[in-house]
């Protein structure tokens, strides 16, 4: 069972990230034409992010075994899901638009042609093991457009 804590607080005092999330209609139009579709889902995605050792203690929480506090971002943060488009959109910034498109934890490799397909993959996870984020290989599929 996944504990969710709430940040209300916390959440008050923050702006609001505005960094826009990609449109489903245009991620869907750019796969037009693509022999081979790969879709992939990041393994706890938030929880790939760490956090800075000074922001550490504003996510505290008490439990009856104690004092804790998040070390990677915790889901529910109001600005989760722009930090972490923002960070797929950066490290993937060479690839978005030609072989790959992202949609905050949600990946889609796309190949033209299916003979370029492996290539395509093995640059995707070349990044993703770079930036050490990890796959849940239950939520992947492989399909033939």
């Amino acid at each position: 069972m996944e504990n969710v804590h709430r940040f209300s607080r916390l959440e008050q005092s923050m702006p609001k990230d505005f960094y826009p999330l990609p449109r489903i209609d245009q991620l869907v139009d750019s796969t037009s034409g693509c022999e081979l579709l790969s879709m992939m889902d990041a393994s706890q995605g938030y929880h790939q992010i760490m956090l800075a050792l000074k922001d550490r203690k504003k996510v505290s929480f008490i439990t009856s075994e104690g004092t804790f506090c998040y070390v990677v971002m915790p889901f529910g943060l109001k600005n989760a899901g722009a930090t972490y488009q923002r960070l797929v959109d950066k490290i993937f910034r060479p690839q978005i638009g030609r072989n790959v498109e992202v949609y905050v934890d949600d990946m889609l490799v796309k190949s033209k042609k299916a003979e370029e397909h492996v290539k395509d993959l093995e640059e995707t996870f070349s990044v993703l093991r770079k930036y050490k984020l990890k796959l849940n290989p239950a939520h992947g599929s492989n399909r033939p457009r």
